[in-house]
């Protein structure tokens, strides 16, 4: 693997740490960053290679949540900690709106609206709901303050607002957490649920990638398989700082800072059509 393209696997590692938690859409962010230092890659790699490399991030959340998300404990041999079980069931249940209209159209989706036009107008309608909703909500707590708080039904219509996150530029982390306080959680409660919810959506949309991959005839060599090693790591490690950096800002602050940046970004795109660089 030549230097250059070991910084710029680096630099994408950073930016999917960063986008996959923060709710500013890691699609838009990926358009850009391909526009001005596209990866020396075959086009189904990076293709795949985009996606794969969230395992990384996942494996952030786990390391951070693991006290919340492991349903065992040592204590008592065989004993099984209820509340977490039932933090399983409800990410499971909303997950399901996901698998059931999720899968049937992921290529339709990807073949019609991955381009920049879609990303750049659904960063900018999604950073004006925030600012929306923000200024609905200013000064009041939603009434689910913690995830055994929140009824099966919520997660239920939670996993509906994701669904949305299969337009791309929406951001995965944003479409849940604005339904989240739609639905009446806490700030808190909406990013924590949209972390653990990331956790079998990013991991399947992964794996699915990966045979999609596999069953079109294509194999890793050692410099692409070292690259997606490398990627993942990254994304890991940053992914780490990125989520106790929202954590720790949204006990003082709200979202609408994120909504502002996501009208910037989302201006950046058209800018950058209108000259001709995407």
């Amino acid at each position: 693997m030549e230097l250059i393209e070991a910084i710029k696997i680096i630099l994408i590692g950073i930016v999917e740490g960063i986008t996959e938690w923060l709710p500013i859409s890691s699609t838009g962010h990926m358009i850009l960053f391909d526009a001005f230092l596209p990866l020396d890659m075959t086009e189904a790699f990076k293709n795949m290679f985009l996606v794969v490399i969230q395992l990384g991030a996942i494996m952030a959340v786990v390391v951070l949540f693991w006290h919340k998300l492991w349903p065992f404990t040592t204590r008592y041999k065989g004993y099984i900690k209820k509340d977490t079980m039932s933090l399983w069931y409800k990410v499971v249940v909303a997950s399901l709106p996901a698998v059931v209209i999720g899968l049937p159209f992921d290529d339709v989706l990807e073949t019609y609206l991955m381009n920049a036009p879609t990303v750049a107008v659904m960063l900018i309608v999604y950073g004006l709901w925030f600012i929306y909703i923000e200024n609905r909500k200013a000064g009041k707590q939603g009434f689910i303050r913690t995830t055994q708080m929140m009824p099966y039904r919520t997660a239920l219509l939670i996993g509906c607002f994701q669904v949305l996150a299969m337009i791309p530029g929406t951001s995965r982390s944003g479409a849940t957490i604005i339904g989240a306080m739609i639905l009446g959680c806490s700030r808190t409660v909406a990013a924590e649920f949209s972390f653990f919810l990331a956790i079998p959506i990013m991991f399947g949309a992964s794996l699915l990638k990966l045979v999609k991959y596999f069953l079109d005839g294509f194999t890793f060599s050692g410099t692409e398989l070292a690259s997606l090693g490398l990627g993942m790591v990254v994304a890991f490690g940053v992914s780490v700082v990125a989520i106790r950096f929202l954590m720790d800002f949204i006990k003082k602050n709200d979202f609408k800072v994120f909504g502002y940046y996501r009208i910037v970004v989302g201006l950046i795109i058209f800018a950058c059509m209108a000259v001709g660089v995407l």
